[in-house]
């Protein structure tokens, strides 16, 4: 940003300030009234006692899927299998003519957010091919880590003979990568009205972690006119050399608002699929992948974490289940990682010993806290006798971990504020608190949310509130409204 703005009569931590911003960056604060505005050139803007805080991050988002999920029916409401194929026979009928790809053959229809952990029935091939026999159809789960195919979509990836219809973990990435690739212009133009309504929310930083390699991807939204967003991408192991080849590093600056992220590692599965890697079985599972599935086995683990490390490139690691997250853990004591060089992504599930040793280490937690209230049901269950260690926030807090809220967008909307109150209420939906004693309060979830301060050379990334947070319940914060966001000094939203 060039030139200069002065927000006017600023509520921050009670006190009543001006606040300077020029070229970016906070240059002076002062009591309200006390700084000149003799300099030509200054731009004023009145906020009248409104509460500022620093810009909110999101943590964990996929955008590209975010994006898309706004355009594709939903089955998250559904009640069993049968309910699901149902939707999506309606969602076709009120489609009309699907579109056709570069060689003439019809598009699936792509549905999302189901979740059949709480079903009494099970998603099958033939149950979907009985709903909609005429056309393509895939289904993503709310977790994204299973797809639910009928026949004409097998067939049209080359899994004609697949038994059940039903992928799970990478299988299911793959076929998401194909569903999810759009022509650049069409999925751009959608993740840039995505970028503008995340900023209305207060949205001035996300952590992408889509699955393809984003710098590329990124440059170009950049070039398109992207500056909703500060965006730090993630690397995925498929990618790990290309980026090292380009000498890329964590935290290097791509450009004003691009910055290179962290390594991915995706070690476990998760809850909704049953493949979230646990030290007890699943109930009613037997074999192989009772305990669910251990994707990336420890000493490969730690070779792509030692690799990654020795190249500048810091690893956040997905893990769900206790056991992922105990040997997560172990890779990490054993490397000597600590402190901001490490990150869990999730720490679902989690022992006793497990969450005193992620806080000896002071590494970070990036944690989710809307995934509790939608899969307490799912965690009772599958999880029974045990969720007293899972979607931990306020003991990750306690034992010196380094909080980092976020939404894991699509799985949870992409929107600080109801992570917000996820956090401090832990209910939604009029249900009593589930494991109330992990509720954290409105300053520590801000915190958790935020990546600078107001003050002095700290970057303008800012935002105005048209409601007060003072004994703000968990309604009220979710439905927080925004009135004016700063991104380096620019502003992203305003309803002033």
């Amino acid at each position: 940003m060039s030139g200069s703005l002065l927000l006017r009569d600023a509520s921050v931590d009670g006190a009543r300030v001006d606040v300077l911003v020029r070229d970016g960056v906070i240059a002076e604060i002062g009591a309200a009234g006390e700084i000149s505005t003799g300099a030509a050139g200054i731009e004023q803007l009145l906020l009248d006692g409104r509460v500022l805080l620093p810009g909110l991050w999101d943590n964990h988002v996929h955008m590209s899927q975010w994006a898309l999920h706004a355009k594709r029916p939903s089955t998250f409401h559904a009640a069993s299998a049968r309910e699901a194929a149902g939707m999506m026979a309606a969602a076709l009928a009120g489609a009309g003519a699907l579109p056709l790809d570069e060689h003439g053959r019809v598009l699936p229809l792509v549905g999302t957010g189901f979740r059949d952990g709480l079903w009494p029935d099970v998603p099958s091939r033939a149950l979907l091919d009985e709903a909609v026999p005429s056309a393509p159809v895939v289904l993503v789960s709310a977790d994204l880590h299973a797809v639910w195919l009928n026949s004409l979509a097998l067939e049209r990836f080359g899994l004609s003979d697949h038994a059940t219809g039903v992928l799970r973990e990478e299988p299911a990435f793959e076929i998401e990568g194909q569903i999810n690739d759009l022509p650049p212009e069409v999925l751009d133009a959608w993740v840039a009205d995505a970028g503008r309504d995340a900023a209305a929310r207060g949205v001035v930083g996300l952590v992408d972690l889509e699955m393809s390699w984003n710098a590329d991807t990124w440059m170009r939204r950049r070039s398109r006119g992207w500056r909703s967003q500060r965006v730090e991408l993630g690397i995925y192991p498929q990618h790990l050399e290309r980026a090292i080849e380009l000498g890329m590093r964590t935290g290097d600056a791509l450009d004003a608002l691009l910055t290179v992220g962290r390594l991915k590692i995706i070690t476990d599965g998760s809850l909704g699929t049953r493949t979230a890697y646990c030290f007890d079985p699943y109930p009613g599972m037997q074999g192989a992948e009772a305990h669910g599935l251990l994707a990336v086995p420890p000493a490969e683990l730690e070779a792509l974490v030692l690799r990654g490390l020795d190249a500048g490139i810091a690893p956040t690691v997905h893990a769900i289940g206790d056991h992922a997250n105990a040997h997560v853990l172990d890779v990490f004591e054993r490397l000597g990682v600590r402190g901001s060089a490490g990150r869990i992504e999730h720490a679902q599930l989690l022992r006793a010993a497990d969450v005193a040793r992620l806080g000896a280490l002071g590494i970070d937690a990036s944690v989710q806290p809307e995934h509790a209230l939608d899969d307490r049901d799912l965690a009772d269950l599958h999880w029974h006798g045990r969720t007293d260690g899972a979607f931990r926030v306020r003991s990750l807090l306690e034992a010196g971990a380094t909080l980092a809220l976020g939404s894991d967008a699509p799985v949870a909307p992409l929107d600080p504020w109801v992570t917000v109150a996820a956090a401090v209420e832990r209910a939604k939906d009029g249900r009593e608190p589930w494991h109330p004693d992990e509720a954290i309060g409105v300053g520590d979830a801000l915190r958790a949310s935020v990546r600078s301060r107001i003050a002095v050379d700290e970057p303008a990334d800012l935002v105005a509130l048209d409601a007060d947070l003072s004994g703000a319940d968990g309604a009220a914060l979710r439905a927080m409204p925004v009135a004016l966001t700063l991104l380096a000094g620019d502003a992203t939203h305003s309803t002033l």
